[in-house]
């Protein structure tokens, strides 16, 4: 199928995401989901394919024939401990503390949901690029975390930004860690069959 035969619906209000669409050429809409984010499995990718799913289908239950639902959640974890955004700059130190020197995984769970007049067509897919990054001393997580940069990030970091000068490698999608591996959501919506 072609996502351009489709009115294209963002269920996020990510800036991130809704840029990398652009970067791509998709024209969409944000309508973002509202509900609880619950996590009910210690599993990261069974985390974000649930949450994802639920976003989307939270936001296709409002929406008409010919629309294409996208719904991402993204978390980092390391083992199955996972590192959502910190509460507080204690929160962010300590969560800072625990990926410098070593490596961690961002999974970020993608649902489709193409909205098609015999019924809804559903795709589901988890992304996930392993993240290694070079020790930091006390003083650098700290001046780091004044930037104010990781307080609304997964982890407590953004790998576009500020925090770049300490990714020693990534394993995998670069724009995953960021937030929506675009070029595997994009060759996903060209499988599915409606």
């Amino acid at each position: 199928m072609n996502i351009k035969d489709y009115k294209v619906i963002l269920a996020s209000k990510s800036p991130r995401r809704g840029e990398l669409l652009k970067q791509v050429g998709v024209e969409f809409e944000v309508i973002p989901a509202v509900g609880e984010e619950l996590i009910t499995e210690s599993d990261p990718r069974k985390v974000v394919t649930g949450l994802s799913h639920d976003k989307a289908m939270e936001i296709s239950a409002k929406c008409q024939e010919g629309c294409l639902i996208i719904g991402a959640d993204t978390v980092v974890a390391i083992g199955n401990t996972i590192l959502g955004k910190p509460t507080d700059k204690e929160d962010a130190f300590s969560m800072i503390k625990r990926i410098r020197n070593g490596c961690h995984s961002v999974y970020t769970g993608v649902t489709i949901v193409c909205k098609e007049n015999k019924g809804d067509v559903i795709r589901t897919f988890v992304c996930e690029t392993k993240v290694f990054v070079y020790d930091m001393t006390e003083e650098e997580i700290l001046a780091y975390i004044a930037t104010g940069e990781p307080m609304d990030k997964a982890g407590a970091y953004g790998i576009q930004g500020a925090f770049a000068e300490y990714v020693e490698r990534i394993e995998g999608d670069y724009n995953n860690v960021v937030g929506l591996p675009v070029s595997a959501l994009l060759h996903e919506i060209k499988q599915m069959e409606v």
